[in-house]
């Protein structure tokens, strides 16, 4: 379990989660003693207010927060930071102790890889031990992926980022191998060998499989850029400064995947990783260059700059050839997804409408967000080109985010159930339990879909 988890203790502090509206009955209810702190104070009533009661003797007796709504529970993501060190726990009428717990997680984050924190955070108590497994398993999985973005490409090029694969495979029973370098060609992976062959570190294939072969067959394919310079279309300096966070994907799938092989859920799992640097070289690949991708579809390179589609492709086109319940692809993909719905809300597509709105059921009874763009055709003609089968580089300005959802729809059959993710996976700014930098998101969403259709 978590440092910031604890079973037991002998002293805890009670967190009392409040509701605004119902703060005037409780003002009323309590003794002289505490009215007249919460007045000398001036505590204020709003969202987030927080404030330490003591007892008679001067001693810390309890904390009071204050939500909007028993539905709030991001909030309490500041508290680990912010209160003293100590165990605690939440009380409150109509509470979900299971998401403030995650909250409460989430905000108990840092990065330490190159950094002395200035404190640890506080200790929640989890005396439920299922609530205490599932909420660990949780924040232990997106730490993993928050921890894998967050690392520089220095520490994370496509040879480190495989050895966390065979980490997690290790600790788990499941198998991982790799297709690395010159093998990726005589195997029939152009696309992805073409993207990464200018980095001094290899690009590889990651294949984990775990789960019993009977089960039904669900395949993640993650986006495993693990820096983008933009290749010989070079973005500018600043857009580089994150693009460490262009392995993403990659690490979305590896939490995703640990989640669902500590639950044991029963479904054969396998996770799909092209692992790439998109570097420039004198053998980088350039714009004008026509791939044969594994699924035989030339593919012309109008950027070299959309290069995240050109190395799903090949993962795509083998992730269907076995036939599975279902697809999962999720990438850091488009800028234009970001201008259509911000930062903080995915973008997904899907192939299938009744797999959609189950998904989006269970994004909504986790709060976490997602919306469904279209994979709307008629922008499909986009992607043409007199010169090969389709291009990655749509020739219209606008629908930027589907018109990456259509390239990659050519390499799924419309028969195989498929989801595509193109989200952010970093917090630009630090609000209550998501700190700046690498962001695990809708994930939770898509554990529960998961675990509830196949568990």
């Amino acid at each position: 379990m978590l440092a910031c988890f604890t079973a037991q203790s002998e002293k805890v502090t009670p967190v009392l989660i409040l509701k605004i509206s119902d703060y005037p009955q409780w003002l009323s209810s309590q003794d002289s003693f505490t009215q007249n702190w919460l007045a000398t104070t001036q505590f204020r009533i709003e969202p987030g207010s927080t404030t330490y009661i003591p007892d008679a003797a001067g001693n810390l007796a309890s904390v009071l927060f204050c939500v909007n709504d028993s539905k709030s529970f991001w909030g309490v993501g500041s508290l680990p930071i912010s209160l003293a060190d100590g165990v605690y726990r939440f009380e409150g009428e109509g509470i979900d102790y299971a998401r403030l717990a995650l909250a409460w997680g989430l905000g108990s984050y840092q990065f330490t890889r190159y950094k002395t924190p200035l404190r640890k955070p506080s200790c929640l108590l989890l005396p439920d031990a299922t609530v205490a497994e599932q909420v660990d398993n949780l924040v232990t999985s997106l730490y993993l992926v928050r921890d894998l973005i967050n690392t520089p490409t220095d520490d994370m090029g496509p040879s480190q980022l495989a050895a966390a694969a065979v980490e997690l495979a290790g600790n788990y029973g499941a198998t991982l191998t790799q297709i690395i370098g010159e093998d990726l060609l005589t195997q029939n992976y152009a696309s992805i060998y073409t993207v990464g062959r200018a980095s001094d570190d290899a690009p590889r294939l990651l294949d984990l499989h775990w789960g019993n072969p009977s089960h039904p067959r669900v395949t993640l394919v993650g986006k495993g850029v693990c820096f983008d310079s933009g290749g010989l279309d070079l973005k500018p300096a600043s857009a580089m400064l994150i693009m460490k966070k262009d392995m993403g994907g990659a690490a979305h799938t590896l939490g995703l995947a640990r989640m669902i092989m500590l639950a044991k859920l029963p479904i054969n799992l396998r996770v799909l990783i092209p692992a790439v640097e998109n570097s420039v070289a004198g053998n980088a690949y350039r714009p004008g260059d026509i791939i044969k991708s594994r699924k035989g579809i030339t593919i012309e390179i109008g950027n070299t700059d959309a290069e995240g589609r050109v190395v799903l492709a090949d993962a795509l086109t083998e992730a269907a050839s076995e036939k599975p319940e279902l697809i999962i692809d999720i990438a850091t993909l488009t800028g234009a997804a970001r201008v259509a719905l911000g930062t903080e809300c995915p973008v997904f597509f899907c192939n299938n409408d009744r797999v959609a709105a189950e998904l989006t059921q269970h994004a909504e009874m986790e709060a976490d967000p997602i919306w469904r763009l279209p994979l709307f055709s008629a922008y499909r003609e986009s992607l043409n080109t007199p010169y090969a089968d389709i291009n990655n580089n749509s020739s219209d300005p606008y629908g930027g985010a589907i018109a990456a959802g259509l390239f990659l729809k050519e390499f799924v059959p419309d028969e195989i159930p498929w989801l595509h993710f193109d989200l952010m996976a970093w917090n630009l700014k630090s609000r209550p339990g998501k700190p700046v930098g690498g962001e695990a998101m809708a994930l939770r969403a898509l554990f529960s879909y998961i675990k509830a259709k196949f568990g």
